[in-house]
């Protein structure tokens, strides 16, 4: 049993170290998260003695994360409006809005030729599936469809490229 144990201890030691390892590699700027409550404050800088410039109240909103200081990050929105949020209240989920100023639709698969899945205004959100570097295969309200990478704000042009 003795030998049970010490190779266990070593497996969990090694679980450790490698979450560890993996925890200090930096994230690569900018890169997108988005919203992780249905209210989020947006601060003038980096801590909570700054004032608050905005409230965000919609869970799941698309943020470009651009900088980085200590447990702050500096993120952008779709309107370009930049402000500095806690990282505990970003998400890793990675979210969508459909772009432009007007109707975009979506297909069954990542070809204008497909059939339609559904059709959405500017500003409806949705949870990014994949991409394949020109298409994204996107979630809204439980229809899933393929909408062109241009349609979207929330991915960048290299995103699933490989």
């Amino acid at each position: 049993m003795s030998r049970v144990v010490h190779i266990l201890c070593l497996c969990i030691a090694a679980m450790f170290f490698c979450r560890g390892a993996v925890a200090d590699d930096p994230l690569p700027l900018p890169r997108f998260a988005s919203l992780g409550d249905d209210k989020v404050y947006m601060r003038a800088g980096p801590g909570q003695n700054y004032p608050v410039d905005w409230v965000f109240v919609r869970e799941g909103l698309p943020v470009e994360i651009v900088r980085e200081y200590e447990q702050w990050r500096l993120v952008r929105d779709i309107d370009g409006t930049e402000g500095w949020i806690h990282r505990i209240m970003l998400s890793g989920s990675r979210m969508v809005i459909v772009s432009g100023t007007s109707q975009r639709t979506a297909y069954d698969g990542p070809s204008l030729d497909e059939e339609v899945a559904f059709r959405a205004e500017p500003g409806v959100q949705g949870e990014l599936i994949s991409c394949d570097g020109t298409w994204c295969r996107i979630e809204v309200e439980d229809v899933k469809g393929w909408m062109p990478m241009a349609d979207l704000w929330g991915v960048y042009p290299e995103d699933g490229g490989g």
